[in-house]
């Protein structure tokens, strides 16, 4: 694909093959950044897994301290109580098993959370067709499923996010908007970087954070230097 002359000025006021601080990484991302709308930060972690392994699979919810910078649509399938209680923390879209089955019958909905109550799961189970490529099928371990669906929704909603890793050990997660201040992306990033790393299997070998990179949405990548990444975590615990 040509790049545009804006993504082609970019690539050249910073080096390629230099591996930076994550503050300064940071930094240069948000130079970098040349679109007309509030580009999302994301940050790529390539991690020493074997993604074949079932006991070294990374997935989990980390809280961004400054949010994400974007407002959250959360579905929550639930009913009685636990369905008020849904409405009454924010929830956008609340439903129990007639909901499950409209979307199994095709009814397309907007929303980028999933959560579901331990007794929805027969019903929601059945959407993991559906739900599983799009990644919002609900999961214990990603803290959406759950009986305590208003402390998930207000979570999901002030800033938790999901992650997990494709199936080449990759972690693609955001840290939010080329509007933020430096030090909120640095906090935002650096709460990522401590998740990720107490989340390493025992089974890993080796280093686990092998490569690292922080782009906007239309930015290029700029890489990091794993052992800053590692100093940054120490600093912020």
């Amino acid at each position: 694909m040509a790049k545009t002359k804006a993504q082609a000025e970019a690539m050249r006021r910073y080096d390629r093959q230099t591996l930076y601080g994550p503050r300064d990484a940071l930094e240069l991302v948000k130079t970098l950044a040349h679109a007309k709308f509030d580009e999302s930060v994301d940050a790529v972690f390539t991690l020493g897994i074997d993604a074949r392994n079932a006991d070294q699979l990374i997935r989990g919810t980390v809280s961004l301290p400054h949010g994400t910078g974007k407002s959250v649509r959360v579905l929550v399938f639930a009913d009685g109580e636990h369905a008020r209680e849904a409405e009454g923390s924010g929830a956008d879209i609340v439903g129990g098993k007639e909901l499950a089955e409209e979307i199994s019958a095709g009814r397309e909905l907007d929303f980028d959370i999933a959560i579901a109550t331990p007794d929805m799961m027969p019903h929601v189970g059945k959407l993991g067709p559906i739900l599983g490529p799009r990644g919002l099928m609900p999961n214990p371990k990603s803290g959406t499923v759950t009986p305590d669906v208003a402390k998930a929704v207000g979570e999901f909603k002030a800033g938790r996010v999901e992650y997990r890793n494709d199936r080449y050990g990759n972690v693609h997660i955001p840290v939010g908007k080329v509007s933020f201040d430096s030090s909120q992306l640095v906090e935002n990033f650096g709460a990522v970087a401590d998740e990720i790393s107490r989340a390493r299997p025992s089974s890993a070998k080796g280093r686990f954070m092998r490569n690292v990179a922080v782009s906007s949405t239309m930015g290029p990548g700029v890489g990091v230097d794993p052992n800053g990444v590692e100093e940054l975590v120490k600093e912020l615990r």
